[in-house]
């Protein structure tokens, strides 16, 4: 469906990003410093199966044309449901129902299942993003009053885009996520000194129980990576997910992996667990992904359980690899209960929301501000718990 929004522009809802030639999104896409939102790695997710109504994540992509260019789009999702998002709007839902409003479907603006900071409008350089942003917004307003959409909330946003959105009027929502940052260490052993004593120890130990095991651990990226490893990371992610059951939110099928190879190679990072004398078949391996100074860690499994494995596969090794590489951040992915204690501290990231509904948005505008002070005493809380060493250590840490 395509409107003329104004002279020089035209606006369209799409529900598959191949409309769109690679090339013109990318050119979006790539000079942001998140990979989350290039085109290959949407074209995966949706050319797989991995995004359908039936999983609950419609794609339903906002593209601005001028003419016949490319010059502002917008990966958005239609949602039946909050799973698969780490930003967990329940309670949320739960008062719109208490209040006889429907919540779902809602309109969503994030990398699916990808719970990593950097999501925003892509818009061309040299445009005027001033009026190309109002342009978009008013054209979600537009969508979701005719099909009577509750709201819409764009998550993990681009610290830079957050005022952009506060400007029009939606309201911001703080959380934490755990990332470590390269505080000019130029060795592994750099890393350990932060720690104290008795932490060092335990990371030292955690290792140590790797190689006691007979495992050796080796990483592989770009061209090097062999290509049975991608089908096989969906086993060790589907086994993974399984354990948790439905929080598990296993929504990426094995043609997701399949289909990064060969073409999404460069930004894919493996961390493979070996017995000794096997180089073909890894037991236990995590999977990350790299673009420029940055690091994300997404997906791992293990086909035994190994002491400590978990804990080499998923930071040790990736810090290491990061540490050799001039990665300056490491984002290992959700959760926090073993990563505070490896040197992640609690990092603040945001999320948008505007409610349609005039009752729910009052509420909202009502209480976030406490909701958000709370959060950040967790932050605060969390962080002076870390066993870092008397040396004072610098995080990035400001809401």
């Amino acid at each position: 469906m395509v409107e003329q929004i104004k002279p020089r522009y035209s606006v369209a809802w799409i529900n598959n990003i191949a409309e769109v030639p690679q090339v013109e999104w990318d050119a979006l896409a790539l000079p942001l410093k998140t990979p989350f939102l290039e085109w290959e790695w949407l074209h995966c997710i949706e050319k797989s199966g991995s995004t359908t109504a039936q999983s609950g994540w419609l794609p339903n992509h906002l593209i601005v044309w001028r003419d016949r260019q490319l010059v502002a789009a917008a990966p958005l999702y239609i949602k039946g449901h909050s799973y698969g998002e780490f930003v967990f709007d329940h309670q949320w839902a739960d008062l719109s129902h208490r209040l006889g409003v429907q919540y779902y479907p809602k309109l969503l603006g994030m990398a699916p299942f990808t719970p990593a900071e950097g999501y925003r409008f892509l818009i061309a350089s040299g445009e005027n993003e001033d009026e190309l942003t109002e342009l978009m917004i008013g054209a979600i307003d537009h969508f979701c009053d005719r099909h009577r959409i509750s709201g819409c909330h764009f998550l993990y946003v681009d610290p830079e885009w957050r005022p952009v959105l506060e400007r029009h009027g939606f309201s911001s929502w703080l959380h934490h996520n755990y990332i470590w940052e390269n505080s000019g260490f130029k060795t592994f052993d750099d890393y350990l000194g932060v720690f104290n004593s008795n932490q060092r120890r335990n990371i030292k130990r955690e290792r140590k129980a790797v190689e006691n095991a007979d495992l050796q651990m080796k990483t592989f990226t770009g061209e090097e990576i062999p290509k049975h490893l991608f089908p096989l990371m969906y086993n060790f992610y589907a086994d993974t997910c399984d354990k948790f059951g439905w929080w598990g939110s296993k929504y990426l099928t094995k043609r997701f992996f399949e289909l990064l190879y060969p073409k999404y190679c460069h930004r894919v990072l493996f961390a493979a667990a070996y017995h000794q004398g096997d180089n073909h078949k890894p037991i236990g391996m995590s999977f990350c992904i790299n673009k420029g100074d940055r690091l994300y860690g997404r997906y791992w499994g293990s086909f035994q359980e190994i002491d400590s494995l978990h804990f080499d596969a998923c930071y040790y090794t990736p810090i290491e690899w990061a540490i050799a590489h001039g990665i300056q951040t490491f984002d290992p992915g959700a959760g926090g209960r073993h990563k505070k204690r490896r040197g992640f501290p609690a990092t603040p990231n945001h999320s948008l929301h505007r409610f349609y509904n005039p009752r729910l948005g009052k509420i909202l505008k009502s209480y976030i501000r406490e909701v958000n002070e709370l959060e950040q005493q967790e932050i605060d809380a969390i962080n002076e718990d870390i066993p870092f060493s008397k040396r004072e250590i610098p995080l990035n840490i400001e809401s």
